[in-house]
């Protein structure tokens, strides 16, 4: 498995608060080849003050890291006259192809409800949605889907507790990212609060992106289809041919 290490350097943001993210990216790509089977990006770092530490609630830390949005349209499914059939459908507008969110303590405590709103945290609320017709009285419920299938392949994570803030000036965390990972620009927020109003944010990117023979494969499907349709039926016929082959010598043998 590769690991990602993202030490964290200082962002200047003296007009939004006295306690900052101290944050940087010392490897800002993940490479998709043949052997790729995940990663685990691993963040830590470092809060800048202007004084001591500030009494009252606790600092506590959030991480979210984003894959590229894209809309879904998720179909519902009846049994009718003994056949399985489209019948809703729901066009959920931009829903995020990876998203995990950790967090050094239970999510509903280390941010407000209105903040999760207004910066679209939780995985319930990166999610954008819903195209629906009139008719459909439970469009929430295809967006709730669209959470629910991803969860289950591990695209989809809130890791509550995940991260480890040490004496309320140093943090860190890891995020698990799997084999499947779609190409693209992947956004990672670090949010401070307390009291689960956030006080300072840092974003920034991880480029995700096949290489070698994944990316020329890719190109050629994508710029060139007949010309990839006809090495795919080479490539098949011939391992037929290897296969038929290696039969027929086995059973002489």
């Amino acid at each position: 498995m590769w690991r990602w290490l993202i030490p964290l350097m200082f962002l200047a943001q003296p007009a939004l608060a006295a306690e900052e993210v101290v944050l940087g990216l010392s490897q800002d790509q993940v490479a998709i080849t043949a052997t790729y089977n995940g990663s685990e990006i691993l963040i830590f770092g470092a809060i800048k003050r202007d004084g001591p530490v500030p009494e009252g609630p606790p600092l506590e830390v959030i991480v979210a890291v984003s894959g590229p949005d894209k809309p879904v349209t998720v179909r519902r499914k009846e049994k009718r006259y003994g056949i399985w059939m489209n019948i809703d459908s729901v066009l959920v507008d931009s829903a995020p192809s990876f998203y995990a969110v950790a967090t050094s303590g239970p999510f509903d405590e280390v941010l407000k409800d209105v903040e999760d709103l207004r910066y679209k945290v939780s995985i319930a609320r990166a999610i954008r949605s819903v195209g629906a017709a009139m008719s459909i009285k439970d469009a929430q419920s295809f967006a709730n889907a669209v959470v629910r299938i991803r969860e289950h392949s591990n695209l989809y994570k809130t890791l509550e507790g995940a991260v480890s803030v040490d004496q309320q000036t140093l943090f860190r965390t890891s995020i698990a990212m799997p084999s499947n990972l779609t190409e693209g620009v992947y956004s990672t927020r670090i949010f401070l609060t307390r009291g689960g109003e956030i006080i300072s944010i840092y974003a920034t990117t991880i480029d995700v992106k096949k290489v070698g023979l994944e990316r020329w494969l890719f190109n050629l499907s994508r710029h060139n289809p007949f010309w990839y349709g006809i090495m795919s039926l080479a490539i098949a016929i011939a391992a037929g041919w290897t296969a038929s082959a290696v039969f027929q010598m086995l059973r002489r043998g």
